[in-house]
């Protein structure tokens, strides 16, 4: 994959993914968090399924691609998704970002022990670490507990972050052969679903809640643009270039994210959030730029 191309799908999924938050948090107003979760997995499976019958997609055939994909799966989804959404519901927005900050943090580490070709460096960690402030400084009047449930939500979003990390590198490491369209279907089907059968147990009859047009626009944007597309993009991202600096990306998702929160739901914008951006592209830069200034992507195979 050429590095242009690279590019342009670090572009997308940074607007993408930086929207999902805001996107999440109306959706939340009205609806819980596992049938929210849930149904949007169900939502965003329906493009799949019929883009990999169009395309005559390549069922893996491997037990151990299976077995990867059901791992990675639970992971990213009934783990992951489901943590950060239950979590968000005791924690302020800026907490939630900044617990979610140590995703780049962990997959360090991460592929430090399980991909030889991704040892843990000095720079990575330096430029991990300032974005990571960064983002403390952003959201540093937001970092309060409301409530006794908050401890519970912080561990949630955290253990959200760490397998998240630790899917995209077993992806890596163990799953680059796969097509990222197939991926895709199959963690979403395995790890995703579990949460609509989750919501039912715990928020009731779906029928019965309260699906405002916000709330329907939300779920729709998040199935179809933040995780149909998303994921595709996301994979097929993770093997043309190294998972360490693909990993990266939700500290730059939330700028976009705090950008959106001031323009549209009018959220204060001043200097602290201003210092805290220009730490969170320094650390970027640190981490992600070659020592030319060419950006992002060496990539590792063709």
């Amino acid at each position: 994959m050429k590095a242009g191309g690279v590019r342009a799908i670090w572009i997308v999924l940074i607007f993408v993914w930086g929207s999902t938050w805001l996107f999440i948090k109306v959706g939340l107003e009205n609806l819980p968090p596992f049938t929210f979760a849930g149904v949007r997995f169900v939502i965003a499976l329906a493009p799949l399924c019929l883009l990999a019958v169009l395309r005559g997609a390549k069922i893996p055939s491997k037990l151990s691609d299976w077995g990867l994909l059901a791992a990675t799966g639970f992971l990213t989804f009934t783990c992951g998704y489901g943590l950060v959404f239950w979590g968000e519901q005791y924690l302020s927005s800026g907490l939630t970002a900044v617990y979610f900050t140590t995703y780049p943090l962990a997959g360090l580490l991460f592929a430090h022990w399980l991909l030889p070709s991704e040892p843990l460096s000095a720079r990575r960690l330096a430029g991990a670490l300032l974005a990571l402030a960064g983002v403390v400084v952003i959201f540093a009047d937001q970092l309060d507990f409301q409530g006794p449930m908050a401890a519970w939500g912080s561990v949630a979003v955290l253990v959200s972050a760490l397998g998240g990390a630790l899917s995209g590198v077993l992806l890596k490491s163990r799953g680059s052969h796969l097509d990222p369209l197939i991926v895709s279907l199959f963690q979403m089907a395995i790890g995703g679903l579990p949460l609509l059968v989750i919501g039912l147990l715990i928020d009731g009859n779906p029928f019965a809640l309260d699906w405002t047009p916000k709330a329907v626009f939300s779920l729709f944007y998040l199935a179809l643009v933040g995780t149909s597309l998303a994921f595709v993009l996301w994979y097929r991202l993770l093997q043309a270039t190294m998972v360490t600096k693909a990993q990266f990306m939700p500290v730059l998702n939330t700028l976009v994210a705090v950008l959106l929160g001031a323009l549209v739901l009018h959220e204060s914008y001043g200097w602290r959030a201003a210092a805290g951006t220009a730490a969170v592209l320094c650390g970027a830069a640190i981490s992600l730029w070659k020592n030319n200034g060419a950006v992002v992507s060496q990539p590792l195979s063709e």
